[in-house]
């Protein structure tokens, strides 16, 4: 049976993901925040949205904590999603050709893996037998594990050029039909990490290029500032900082010079 949730517990919920993630959710969310919640509640026998915060809330249940943002942030992506950033990774990777150190790029808010795979694919093919190292992070544990299967239904292919298809991709066959498996090797040179881009990163980086893309559109101004700096803080100098299309740095006041339409360059 679904439970409605009241505005006031829509507010604490608000309130809980702004918190942890640092998403606004707006009114338009309501509706999402209810289904989605909805099967805690029966999963836990409580009675009202209302109560399952208080589980939350109580400091005693890190693992629900989890999977409650876990059914709060919308993960959306596929691959090669905006070919100019691809473009951009492909001339800076050629440009590192013959390099001792690896190249090292970073797929923030990685959802699914399907970006962090079609950066390693643009590395692999251009820096050949060359080091790299490509990191892809979120800040839920349910699409990690999803993410590092590297399995896929066929239809999220159709943006992978054929010979990226041909080179790194296995077609399912029989029970698997209908999928696509990125195969081991590459999948070997990706590794994935939990990380909140709203509190103190660990240690990575730094890195090459940052993937920081559709991630920022949920934030608020002060929260975008805090997260650009952080992602900042582990770029090399001369690095770029790619950002989603309908996003922007330039009223924020952070380091970084506008290169082209969500395209950054670190000064360095």
């Amino acid at each position: 049976m679904t439970t409605s949730i009241t505005d006031k517990e829509f507010a604490l919920f608000q309130r809980f993901i702004f918190d942890a993630a640092g998403i606004t959710l707006s009114e338009s969310k309501k509706a999402l925040v209810s289904s989605r919640l909805s099967k805690r509640l029966d999963e836990r026998r409580l009675s009202s949205f209302a109560d399952y915060f208080k589980v939350l809330s109580s400091g005693q249940d890190a693992q629900e904590v989890q999977v409650a943002i876990d059914l709060l942030t919308t993960n959306e992506t596929y691959f090669f999603r905006e070919s100019k950033h691809f473009e951009l990774l492909r001339e800076q990777a050629e440009q590192a050709r013959g390099r001792s150190t690896p190249f090292k790029v970073w797929s923030a808010a990685c959802s699914t893996g399907e970006e962090t795979y079609s950066i390693a694919m643009v590395l692999a093919a251009t820096l050949q037998y060359a080091p790299f190292e490509v990191l892809g992070s979120d800040i839920s544990s349910r699409v990690l594990d999803r993410a590092r299967t590297g399995h896929y239904p066929v239809s999220r292919a159709t943006h992978i050029p054929r010979a990226y298809l041909q080179q790194f991709c296995l077609r399912g066959t029989q029970d698997q039909e209908g999928t696509i498996l990125v195969d081991r090797p590459l999948r070997e040179r990706v590794r994935f990490m939990l990380i909140n881009l709203n509190t103190t990163l660990p240690r990575i980086g730094p890195f090459d290029v940052i993937f920081l893309r559709n991630v920022m559109i949920y934030f608020s101004a002060d929260t975008k500032r805090q997260v650009a700096e952080r992602a900042l803080s582990v770029l090399k100098p001369g690095g770029y900082l790619l950002i989603g299309h309908a996003e922007t740095l330039n009223e924020l006041n952070v380091n970084a010079i506008a290169v082209a339409p969500s395209i950054y360059r670190k000064p360095g």
